[in-house]
């Protein structure tokens, strides 16, 4: 089984959302129709920018703690070596 660690953003990537799960797909679709965290629903935050794949569960949480640490640039930094035109991600 795999593990995610993600980064979604809004439309006007003004607001970053850290998260993991076991199925990435599911779960931004969970954030999409409001069924994600209440901070994801509020500020419609679902546009998936970034994710890392894990083998174990343990080390996707941790590293979510992580990112969740990080202060707003770093994370945008992380983002954009990647991502540099911050297009939403196709995950299909």
């Amino acid at each position: 089984m795999k593990y995610f660690c993600y980064i979604l953003s809004n439309k006007n990537r003004t607001l970053l959302y850290v998260g993991y799960t076991d199925n990435l797909e599911r779960r931004i679709i969970q954030h999409k129709i409001g069924n994600g965290a209440n901070f994801t629903k509020k500020y419609s935050v679902f546009d998936l920018l970034y994710f890392e794949i894990y083998d174990e569960s343990a080390f996707a949480r941790q590293r979510e703690k992580q990112l969740k640490n990080w202060h707003k640039e770093w994370k945008w930094n992380l983002i954009k070596e990647t991502n540099p035109k911050l297009k939403t991600l196709d995950i299909k």
